[in-house]
């Protein structure tokens, strides 16, 4: 589904991302894994374009995006959720969920209702506006709202940062309740350890913009693993 090969990214002349190969396959999870600091969340927008690429290729369902903008890649399939949520505050749940289905070729109220059925918890905060949400109700409505395009790769850049341990349990149930029906893959930078251990089928960890290690999910090794993360 998606392929990055020898991807490099910088701003100006600092490089950030230098030469990251990896995939994901259809409904995988793969993990991206270190530090801050270490090029995740440059690696995660450098894949939706807000950042070029200064040299490799990233090809998505065959095509090359490489260099396309970003909502060619949107419109292509890949979702974002961007650390830090940036849901609209002052737009209620409801307008944040039809802004986020403002491009789908379906029916907008009827991907709204499918999405609101994977998170009963919005259906209730429809008329509230997003900035008066808890954190983990933002972060469960950016969930939401970019699957109201009908993603086939959703990339979620630190989603259990700030967030209370039991919506912690929320956000990985529906996770992995997404990745279960098998046409969507997921691509989640994450430090939180047992959070990334649980739900990764694959793991890359960075550490300066390259890749140092990776493997399968469930050969993660805790003391090799943990050392490149913030517990």
């Amino acid at each position: 589904m998606l392929e990055v090969r020898g991807l490099c990214a910088s701003y100006g002349r600092i490089p950030i991302l230098t030469g990251v190969t990896f995939d994901v396959r259809q409904g995988e999870i793969v993990g991206v894994l270190g530090h801050n600091g270490m090029g995740k969340t440059t690696l995660m927008k450098t894949l939706m374009g807000f950042v070029p690429a200064t040299a490799g290729t990233i090809a998505f369902d065959g095509a090359d995006l490489t260099h396309a903008p970003t909502h060619v890649r949107a419109h292509a399939g890949i979702g974002y959720v961007p650390q830090g949520r940036e849901i609209f505050p002052r737009l209620s749940v409801r307008d944040n969920l039809r802004m986020g289905a403002a491009g789908s070729k379906s029916e907008r109220q009827t991907i709204i209702e499918s999405v609101l059925a994977d998170f009963p918890v919005l259906v209730r905060l429809l008329d509230r506006q997003g900035g008066t949400l808890s954190g983990g109700e933002q972060q469960i409505l950016a969930i939401a709202r970019a699957l109201c395009a009908q993603p086939k790769l959703m990339l979620l850049d630190e989603p259990t940062e700030g967030i209370q341990p039991s919506i912690i349990k929320d956000i990985e149930r529906v996770i992995r309740r997404l990745t279960e029906r098998g046409d969507m893959a997921i691509l989640l930078v994450e430090q939180y350890f047992d959070f990334a251990r649980a739900l990764a089928d694959q793991f890359v960890a960075m550490s300066r913009g390259e890749i140092v290690k990776r493997g399968s999910g469930n050969n993660m090794d805790a003391d090799a693993v943990r050392s490149l993360l913030v517990v």
